[in-house]
């Protein structure tokens, strides 16, 4: 990612997260897929109650209209307002206590028991430490810095 996308994002994230902290909802990300003129930009919301295509809309009316205000973002582009979907990111540290009890996907930075990537139950928060149920009587604690990225499971 460029500095410029880097910065792009983070006045969004900014903007987006008064936006949404005003309806009682939280940023979960910000994306920017495309270039200059030919843009995406995705802002997920939630809440713990889950959120609706009347949030998506109040978010979105009101976010439009401050980014055109602002008018940082080169060109046109499409703004998309959305939740994060029964698979979302655990971006921050308070998901994984949070989401306790649910299945996640984890790719990890560096190996763990010689896994790059593993599927687990999430148990706990320890600190900065996940603990994650990886099998039968197999609890892995994993610094959340070795995080590279994580996503919820859907299960049925």
């Amino acid at each position: 990612m460029s500095a410029v996308d880097s910065t792009l994002i983070s006045r969004a994230r900014t903007i987006a997260e008064r936006v949404a902290r005003s309806e009682g909802l939280e940023v979960v990300d910000v994306e920017w897929r495309g270039s200059a003129g030919r843009g995406v930009l995705r802002v997920y919301i939630d809440r713990p109650d889950g959120v609706t295509h009347g949030d998506c809309e109040v978010v979105s009316k009101q976010l439009s209209t401050i980014l055109d205000v602002e008018d940082f973002i080169p060109g046109s582009y499409n703004l998309e307002v959305s939740s994060p979907g029964l698979d979302r990111k655990l971006s921050k540290l308070e998901d994984y206590h949070r989401f306790a009890g649910r299945k996640a996907r984890i790719k990890l930075r560096q190996p763990v028991d010689g896994k790059q990537q593993l599927t687990g139950r999430l148990q706990a928060l320890e600190g900065e430490v996940i603990v994650v149920e990886a099998g039968p009587q197999t609890l892995l604690r994993i610094p959340f810095a070795d995080v590279d990225s994580a996503r919820l499971v859907v299960e049925f």
